[in-house]
């Protein structure tokens, strides 16, 4: 693993890695896109997945996202068109460093940006893989419909926000109005729906946070689309067991004949 600095257009650095493909077979490359409140390990999946990849014969770039980890900004300055931005930090370094096919993997809120970014990246994109994906703002975070998001973003907590500027996510990041704005504005499901790229969604059914529903439904109507389920699981795949599940899920499906680079 090899320790990288990536510069986004508007001048803020992030943090990253890149595992280089074990062995003479390159797949191809693969982007890892965090959720909100993360950072480039999610946890230790990513780096995890990374290197079961690198042994497939994938480059793989792991970042953090503006205002996360130890990247450049604040968590109050986070907001869905600087992670536009700092995707494209990240695609632009991978063209120009990495040999082969791009393929994105997207954890969440990652899934924001990666799906958003499907206009411009269509005929970049080899594949798409998206865990637990967080496909329609308004219902996750303006009026919210599972436990997590009530608990985090109801009418208390907006209270604050209208206050004070900022509401707190789960007790420790901090979401400012602009990014709360944001999700009145974008569409992430219908630029899902609008592009064709093949794509993995890979979903806990027992998620209390993001809607397990709107993401099997997305996938049972997209053509060149896959959902796979892990029964039982909340968010994030909450065991261990789940988590390398999931892992395993998207190597096999990453390693097909229509993966390689």
């Amino acid at each position: 693993m090899q320790r990288v600095e990536l510069t986004s257009i508007d001048g803020v650095r992030l943090e990253g890695a890149v595992h280089a493909a074990v062995g003479g077979q390159h797949r191809g490359v693969v982007i890892q896109l965090h959720g909100i409140n993360a950072n480039m390990t999610e946890g230790g999946m990513f780096v995890r997945l990374a290197d079961r990849l690198a042994h497939a014969g994938f480059h793989v770039l792991r970042f953090s996202f503006r205002g996360h980890g130890g990247s450049g900004g604040t968590q109050r300055g986070v907001t869905i068109a600087g992670e536009l931005l700092d995707l494209q930090a990240a695609v632009e370094y991978a063209e120009e460093q990495l040999p082969g096919r791009l393929s994105i993997v997207a954890s969440s809120f990652g899934a924001v940006s990666a799906s958003l970014s499907l206009p411009w990246l269509a005929d970049r994109l080899n594949r798409l893989v998206l865990w637990n994906p967080v496909l329609d703002l308004r219902r996750t975070f303006l009026t919210p419909e599972l436990p997590w998001g009530r608990e985090n973003f109801g009418p208390d907590q907006q209270k604050l926000l209208s206050g004070q500027g900022f509401l707190v996510l789960d007790g420790e990041f901090e979401v400012g109005r602009v990014l709360f704005d944001e999700f009145d504005h974008y569409r992430p499901l219908d630029s899902l729906m609008a592009t064709a790229a093949p794509a993995l969604v890979v979903h806990g059914d027992r998620d209390t946070a993001v809607s397990y529903e709107i993401a099997w439904q997305a996938a049972c109507a997209r053509p060149h689309t896959e959902f796979h389920t892990v029964e039982g699981s909340d968010h994030g795949f909450d065991t261990r067991e789940r988590e390398d599940e999931a892992v395993a899920v998207t190597v096999r499906w990453l390693v097909g004949d229509k993966g390689r680079a």
